[in-house]
């Protein structure tokens, strides 16, 4: 059974597909989610069965109308997990951060013998000192840090995203032999060299740059808007598509209008299904992450670096720790964070060299070797291997 915040499948890429690789050995998998206006409580969705809380996110409403959001999502959880395992019996329970005192949901499988794993999306004391500005070592902040400490703790095994975080985590006290990483890569079956639907067409050229994901500040989408700028009088037909939605889309928009870049810029808000992003990001000819640097950022490595890689797309990102633990500077052109004069060479350079995007794109090829999901996949399975008994497998 898997816990998450989370709308399913829609919410989580990754939680569908470890549910994914779970049933394709055999696993029978609930999942324990978020509720929508319009949605079923309980549904089967290719071969998982879904139970939906009650419950609905609300974004940008503050922290303590998260918290209590949180709370009771946890204590809805709490009671249907019980109802379930007392009727299945489930072999494990992998519960998905944030928050991460949700791992305590699975209490009562937990006493009848189900193996719990705490998978953490995020480091939420990093997440929450980068929210809300305060210092790794303030009070509230350690206090969430205590948190995570508990909760990793109670659990049976931890997966994070990085190694990265799998060493901050160690640092922190857990043993190393607890914690292990897979990673957000892309989906194969849907991202992949070539894959892109032979119907993509350019209705006009144009030296197209593209962004998808959440509108927030730490993303940096204002640094590539000023980038972009910088370029028009150097670059006439360049174009900026971004895609997604989130609290800055309003003052992203007012940006364009101040910066009088209207007719280079484009706003995508239609939600799309993973399945339809490659249609999209064929239509550019260079990815950008412009990510900011704080505590939280410098370790995330982001699911759309991953993606637009396996598209074979050339990629300019922030340098973070995060991205330099994965890529060189032969896979991926780095600038430096929050710096959007740099930006604005680097997609100069890119533009007026295709050459050097052709390689780009070429060396990433790399990571995909190294990281891939079936490697992935395996590890996840693996970890399920040696928590379970014999009879249990």
């Amino acid at each position: 059974c898997m816990v998450v915040h989370a709308r399913y499948p829609v919410g989580e890429t990754r939680v569908e597909r470890e549910a994914r690789a779970l049933l394709e050995q055999g696993y029978e998998v609930d999942v324990v989610c978020l509720r929508d206006q319009g949605e079923t409580a309980a549904d089967v969705i290719n071969g998982v069965r879904v139970h939906r809380l009650p419950v609905r996110r609300h974004r940008n409403r503050g922290l303590l109308w998260q918290f209590w959001e949180y709370f009771s999502f946890f204590v809805l959880a709490l009671v249907k997990l019980n109802a379930l395992d007392r009727r299945s019996r489930y072999g494990t329970i992998q519960v998905h951060n944030p928050p991460d005192f949700l791992v305590f949901a699975a209490a009562l499988p937990k006493l009848r013998g189900a193996r719990v794993i705490l998978d953490l999306h995020d480091l939420l004391p990093e997440f929450y000192a980068a929210r809300s500005g305060r210092s790794l070592q303030s009070a509230p902040v350690r206090f969430v840090r205590w948190l995570e400490r508990v909760a990793c703790g109670y659990a049976d095994h931890v997966i994070t995203v990085t190694e990265l975080w799998r060493q901050t985590l160690i640092g922190r006290g857990l043993p190393p032999e607890k914690v292990s990483v897979m990673m957000n890569v892309a989906d194969p079956s849907i991202f992949h060299r070539g894959g892109c639907p032979a119907s993509v067409t350019r209705v006009e050229r144009r030296f197209c740059i593209i962004y998808h994901g959440n509108l927030t500040l730490r993303y940096g989408l204002d640094i590539l808007l000023r980038a972009g700028a910088r370029l028009r009088n150097r670059i006439p037909d360049v174009h900026l598509l971004i895609h997604g939605s989130g609290p800055l889309l309003s003052a992203l928009r007012n940006e364009v209008r101040t910066l009088g870049i209207e007719e280079n810029a484009t706003f995508s808000t239609r939600k799309l299904l993973t399945s339809e992003l490659p249609s999209l990001i064929a239509l550019a000819d260079v990815g950008v992450v412009p990510y900011r640097q704080d505590v939280f950022t410098d370790g995330v490595l982001p699911t759309k670096v991953m993606e637009y890689v396996a598209l074979g797309l050339p990629v300019i990102a922030a340098r973070t720790s995060a991205m330099r633990m994965y890529f060189d500077e032969d896979m991926i052109m780095f600038f430096p964070p929050g710096d959007d004069e740099a930006l604005a060479e680097c997609l100069w350079t890119l533009y007026a060299d295709p050459t050097r995007r052709e390689r780009l794109a070429r060396c990433s090829g790399a990571f995909l070797s190294r990281y891939c999901w079936t490697a992935q996949s395996r590890a996840y399975l693996d970890v399920l291997t040696h928590l379970l008994s014999p009879g249990e497998r």
